[in-house]
């Protein structure tokens, strides 16, 4: 994992920056992680040198890097809306989280607050019950803090750091 820049952030987006950080090192078979907005936007990623090269192959060719946190955002954001969109049909109240188990890995997306997303892309080998307990302890710490001006905060950081990449 590529640490992100937190100069010159709130304490608030540093302390973020840090609960992702340990998410990631501390739980085995976590590939990539994603903070996304309730419209979409990626806010907060654990490979953030990976964003600038989905972009670049994206502009050269038709697809993406399998596995990127910018694919990741997509796919959790396309989610959480499929979910949302379930629960409000079937009248059966707010989605908490959403696991998906596949061949290879899996993909766990759980709701944090206002709308925002903590998407995660495991391993094969990854234990399902341990990410979801190690998630949950992160929506727990970062539900609170995520406010709009955090949000806002944290958007910008991003499209400062791929402003400042060289193409």
């Amino acid at each position: 994992m590529t640490a992100p820049s937190t100069f010159g952030l709130s304490s608030e987006a540093r302390n973020l920056h840090w609960l992702l950080t340990n998410l990631v090192e501390e739980v085995p078979g976590i590939q990539s992680v994603a903070v996304v907005s309730s419209d979409g936007l990626l806010l907060l990623s654990s490979d953030p040198g990976r964003n600038e090269q989905a972009r670049q192959t994206q502009a050269d060719t038709s697809g993406g890097p399998r596995g990127s946190a910018a694919d990741l955002a997509t796919v959790v954001s396309g989610i959480g809306s499929l979910t949302v969109g379930t629960a409000k049909l079937m009248d059966f109240g707010g989605v908490k989280h959403t696991m998906v188990a596949m061949d290879e890995g899996s993909l766990f997306v759980m709701s944090i607050s206002d709308g925002s997303l903590l998407g995660v892309h495991g391993s094969a080998d990854s234990d399902m019950s341990v990410v979801a307990y190690h998630m949950a302890l992160f929506v727990g710490r970062a539900g609170h803090v995520l406010t709009p001006e955090l949000r806002s905060e944290l958007r910008k950081s991003l499209e400062s750091q791929s402003a400042g990449s060289p193409r």
